[in-house]
């Protein structure tokens, strides 16, 4: 059974290299946390706050952070293979270099955020908030963003190929250069009022 932790606060705390294996965490409060190097693996945080908690080139693996709030935290060089991270939001975070592999990110808040060079792939982002996102540079491969929000995101130089861009509006982002395939080109001819013929 996974050790259970519900409504506790963590403040000023060293978990520096920490591994969370199977470990539950509901409710909890982060707060100036030290995660650097910290390694997750079956872990799940539900309904958490993360406040200035460093993730540094921390690793998480089949880990869950479903509907958690990360406000000013540090995730360079972090990594998230095969995540859950359904409905949580990210504000004022430095989330670069990311990257990302596999998992569920539907419904994740990431508006404004600064995701250049990114590598973010096979990941579910159905519905997910990324208005005026910064993705230049970055590579976004076999990505689901259905219904995702991507008015004003910046894609100049991504590479999107393979990612469903159903909701993309290409009037609506920086796009030049960006790197897509030939059925998205006509996914994107189509949106523009082109029949392809």
């Amino acid at each position: 059974m996974p050790e259970l932790t519900e409504d506790a606060t963590f403040r000023n705390e060293d978990w520096y290299g920490e591994e969370l294996v199977d470990r539950h965490f509901v409710r909890c409060e982060f707060f100036d946390v030290d995660l650097t190097e910290a390694v997750s693996r079956g872990a799940a945080f539900d309904g958490c706050t993360f406040g200035n908690v460093r993730f540094n080139a921390s690793r998480h693996t089949d880990s869950a952070f479903t509907r958690c709030a990360f406000k000013r935290c540090n995730l360079f060089e972090t990594e998230f293979t095969g995540c859950k991270l359904v409905g949580s939001t990210f504000a004022e975070c430095d989330l670069r270099p990311l990257t990302v592999a596999g998992g569920d990110w539907s419904f994740v808040a990431l508006p404004g955020a600064d995701l250049r060079g990114v590598r973010i792939a096979d990941v579910r982002m159905r519905e997910a908030d990324l208005t005026g996102v910064n993705l230049t540079g970055a590579t976004v491969t076999g990505v689901d963003l259905s219904a995702a929000q991507l008015h004003r995101a910046r894609l100049s130089g991504a590479d999107l190929r393979g990612s469903d861009l159903s909701a993309l509006d290409p009037t609506a982002v920086e796009r030049a250069g960006a790197i897509v395939d030939a059925a998205q080109a006509m996914v994107i001819a189509q949106a523009l009022g082109f029949e392809i013929r």
